[in-house]
């Protein structure tokens, strides 16, 4: 018998009051998005932080960008879901489209959905948008460990057949243990991630604006690419080209995108 641990099972609906049900789910978007808000003005008033020792843009600024990233990103998640994982069901069910709270997020959609959201903000407000990018990928994988943390509680997205002490019995998985690469992608994606661009980011990482932006693509995408490893193919897709994931693949332009970005970004003057 396969040593491993039962799921430990928590309602995903944290509150219910009559019709009005709070989940984990949301919460975890909730979060993410106070987190984010009060981080990113921190860093806005940090004035040594950038060039110059002069902030582009005033702490305010953040209160009216942060709901452009938000609500941009969650409709560039969703729709990137739709279109790359389930074209199929939502063909034939289009009113579940709307039904977010019910998970089905791509968070490589998320991303490109809010670079467009602050590249509006930036361009109806005069300013800057590379440093507005910066910021957000600072911020970011607080709330991507918040919501790989839903995924666990819910839960969905379990990792492969493991047989590692820790293997956990996911309810609907089958009858076997799996990775809880949910946690992996956490603690990976998020905290850590997390860590190091804020380490970057003291060390001088927003003085040269897309440099933050270009370590998250190279982060993001090395520790996605990694937690994919341990975590089950969404099963409507599968594996993929050389045995790669779709999350692997999507990836692969996350990187690139962000070694430009940096070398770009070394080239400037400090």
């Amino acid at each position: 018998m396969i040593l491993a641990l039962p799921f430990p099972v928590i309602d995903p609906v944290l509150i219910e009051v009559g019709p009005l049900a709070i989940r984990w789910y949301a919460l975890a978007y909730i979060a993410g998005f106070l987190f984010g808000w009060w981080l990113a003005k921190k860093l806005v008033a940090s004035a040594t932080l950038w060039p110059g020792n002069n902030a582009p843009f005033a702490p305010t600024a953040i209160d009216d960008a942060i709901v452009w990233a938000a609500l941009c990103g969650i409709l560039g998640g969703r729709i990137a879901f739709v279109l790359i994982y389930n074209l199929d069901f939502y063909l034939a069910n289009p009113l579940a489209i709307l039904a977010v709270w019910e998970g089905g997020m791509a968070f490589h959609g998320g991303i490109v959905g809010a670079v467009v959201g602050l590249w509006i903000f930036a361009r109806r407000n005069s300013l800057p948008v590379l440093p507005l990018i910066d910021l957000a990928a600072i911020v970011a994988p607080i709330g991507i460990a918040l919501g790989r943390l839903a995924n666990f509680i819910k839960p969905e997205l379990w990792g492969r057949v493991a047989d590692v002490p820790w293997a956990i019995y996911f309810p609907g998985a089958g009858p076997l243990p799996r990775h809880p690469s949910q946690i992996y992608q956490a603690l990976t994606e998020g905290l850590l991630l997390f860590a190091v661009l804020l380490v970057i980011a003291r060390l001088g990482g927003l003085k040269r604006p897309g440099f933050m932006a270009g370590c998250f693509g190279i982060g993001y995408g090395l520790a996605r690419s990694f937690g994919e490893l341990f975590r089950e193919p969404d099963p409507q897709l599968g594996f993929l080209f050389a045995g790669a994931t779709m999350g692997q693949l999507l990836s692969v332009p996350l990187v690139v995108a962000g070694l430009w970005l940096v070398i770009r970004a070394r080239r400037q003057p400090a």
